[in-house]
């Protein structure tokens, strides 16, 4: 998706607005999906996904126009999803799939909503409940130990593998993120002690900066180096000029060769990264700082899987019971 053919769409239909002065704005669908795409903010990959979803419900109602949709249709989209009936594949999608495709028309008819905007009289998602997306990133997690086989794995492909694995368990990033970094995103604190990585347009469109560990600044530095002997470089140029489908390719063959027992994805590192940082002593609202979460409540389920590993029920358990236990 190009951001600056969006950003023309939405010029010409506000340029449209602009010329019925008097009148009443009225936009088409079109216009209607370019505007919100433009202002909501989003990052490149998500808003591909909203743009995806957004044309999708459009197909579902083809008689109707944005305007004219009730909470009814949206309704029976949703239940459509979830039963396989109105789905691309014809079968029943998981709760965290239809979440994806109805999350985007809320934000759409909130925004548009909204009183200062007017272009819809009435919200009809205010009604609609996502349906409820069982967590089961407590148990998506590596080990030390099969971090250190993976990156091992990784190491012994190429540098450039080897850091996309270290950085991904080390800065806690979302596959989108990583892929979009550019070399001019980096910058130093005012005394020059510490590296920042300025994740622009992050989920939600939010911005935020990652603190760069030394060790790990390094190993850029010297995959910088590396790649400059083949093609110069400068700040807008990308540190990782692959897709996020290839990044996915990448961790799970290196796992499949270096972990029995699991098959880890790029998340699996940010859910591991998450919970060793907790484990080792850092505080909620670094690692929700780290991860980019809105809710603390969301960096909360790391915090119960590391409690749970450091020590459980039994263990207290047990403590009571030392002395009739038979060794």
């Amino acid at each position: 998706m190009n951001i600056r053919v969006l950003e023309s769409n939405a010029l010409s239909s506000l340029e449209h607005g602009f010329s019925n002065k008097g009148q009443q704005e009225e936009y088409n669908d079109d216009q209607i999906v370019n505007m919100f795409l433009t202002v909501c903010g989003l990052s490149l990959h998500t808003l591909r996904n909203y743009k995806r979803a957004i044309c999708h419900f459009r197909e579902f109602i083809p008689n109707l126009t944005l305007k004219d949709v009730t909470w009814k249709e949206v309704e029976a989209y949703k239940l459509g999803l979830m039963r396989g009936i109105s789905s691309y594949s014809n079968k029943p999608l998981a709760p965290a799939s239809v979440s994806a495709l109805i999350a985007p028309l809320k934000s759409l008819y909130k925004w548009g909503s909204d009183s200062n905007i007017g272009i819809f009289t009435k919200n009809p998602t205010s009604s609609i409940r996502l349906p409820q997306v069982m967590v089961t990133s407590r148990k998506h997690f590596l080990t030390q130990r099969e971090v250190g086989s993976l990156l091992n794995q990784l190491y012994q492909q190429s540098l450039r593998n080897y850091l996309i694995g270290l950085s991904l368990v080390t800065l806690g990033l979302r596959v989108s993120e990583l892929s979009n970094i550019k070399w001019g995103d980096f910058s130093t604190d005012p005394i020059g002690n510490s590296v920042w990585l300025n994740v622009e347009r992050g989920k939600g469109g939010k911005s935020r900066d990652v603190k760069i560990p030394r060790s790990l600044w390094t190993v850029f530095q010297s995959y910088k180096k590396q790649a400059e002997t083949k093609t110069p470089l400068d700040s807008s140029s990308s540190v990782f000029s692959i897709t996020t489908r290839q990044i996915e390719r990448i961790i799970q063959e290196a796992g499949k060769q270096s972990i029995e027992t699991k098959l880890p994805t790029p998340h699996w590192l940010r859910h591991t990264s998450a919970t060793l940082a907790l484990l080792k002593g850092a505080s909620l609202q670094q690692v929700q700082e780290t991860l980019g979460h809105t809710h603390i409540n969301t960096t909360q389920r790391y915090l119960h899987t590391v409690e749970q590993l450091e020590k459980a029920a039994p263990d207290f358990v047990e403590e009571c019971l030392m002395d009739f236990i038979q060794l």
